[in-house]
Parts: C-alpha cells; structure tokens; sequence
C-alpha cells in the first residue's frame, strides 16, 4: 500500500471514531459495567493503521495526518471531540513513534503489540478527559482492551504472514 492510501485510511478512521462518538457516546461493552466510546473501535484501527503509516512516511506527515483528521472532524463530528482527538492522537503518535520505530527491525508484531499497549492508555485518558466524559477505571479498562484486542489480532496476521514467507 502506498502512503496515499494508508493516509487516507488513517484520516478516515479519525473522522469514523470522531463521527460515531459524538452521535452514539459511551456505550457498554456489556461486560462487568466496561464502558467504551463508540468510536474506539474505529480508533483502535486508527492506532494500527498508524503504524502500517510509520513505515511510508515521516513525523511531518503522520503530524499532518492528524491534523487534517481533527479538521474534517471539526465538521461531522462537535469542535470538543475534533479538539480532543486532535490533542490525544497527536500526543498518543509521540508515544507511539518512540517504542514502534526502535523495536520495527526486530519485530513488526512485536512493535505493532508494544506500541499499541504503550500508546492506547495515552490516547483514551487524554480523548475522555478532554472530550468531558470523565476518566473512569471502566471507560480506560474498556478500551484499552477493545485496541489491545485489535492490536493482537493484526500481530497475529502478521506474523502468521512472515511465517508464510519464511516457508515459500
């Protein structure tokens, strides 16, 4: 995939998690009173296709990636969750960039796992606190594992994937 298209996945993901958040807000999981935004799922992808950008692009881009996420969603979805998810992914991207890129030689899944584990808490504590939905243990648990979840499943693709190259 070219950093085209990985930037404009990126980007719609952003607007997808900004758009059902503000319509449909918190909603349970349905599992010990776990409690998640509705666009952590879109957000979790987010956070992966992130990664899959890393590999094409620099920290300019991915910067202005996330700019241009926060802009459009300005539009569909309220100023205050464009705001917040602006500020979460682009702090949450530090983060992320500073354990992906040094563990990326070693292992693709590996980074893909470790910067998910280490990035999600960073972009759910800052997205909840400055959207207003408060930071409750249920809302952080909730997502942290709805985008670990996602993150294990593409880990596991992928290495699946390398083994298969391996064997050809």
């Amino acid at each position: 995939m070219s950093k085209y298209i990985y930037t404009a996945a990126y980007i719609g993901v952003i607007v997808a998690a900004n758009w059902a958040t503000s319509t449909f807000g918190l909603v349970s999981l349905g599992l010990l009173g776990l409690a998640v935004t509705a666009g952590t799922f879109f957000a979790g992808a987010a956070l992966i296709v992130r990664d899959g950008l890393q590999l094409h692009v620099g920290r300019a881009w991915m910067i202005a990636a996330i700019v241009a996420g926060a802009l459009i969603s300005a539009v569909t979805s309220t100023p205050a969750i464009a705001v917040a998810s602006g500020v979460a992914f682009l702090v949450s991207e530090l983060v992320d960039w500073s354990v992906f890129t040094p563990l990326r030689p070693r292992t693709l899944p590996g980074a893909v796992v470790v910067s998910s584990i280490v990035s999600a808490p960073v972009d759910t504590v800052l997205f909840l606190y400055i959207a207003g939905f408060g930071v409750t243990w249920q809302a952080v648990l909730g997502q942290f594992i709805v985008k670990t979840g996602m993150a294990l499943l593409v880990a596991a693709g992928l290495a699946w994937r390398d083994r298969q190259v391996v064997a050809a």
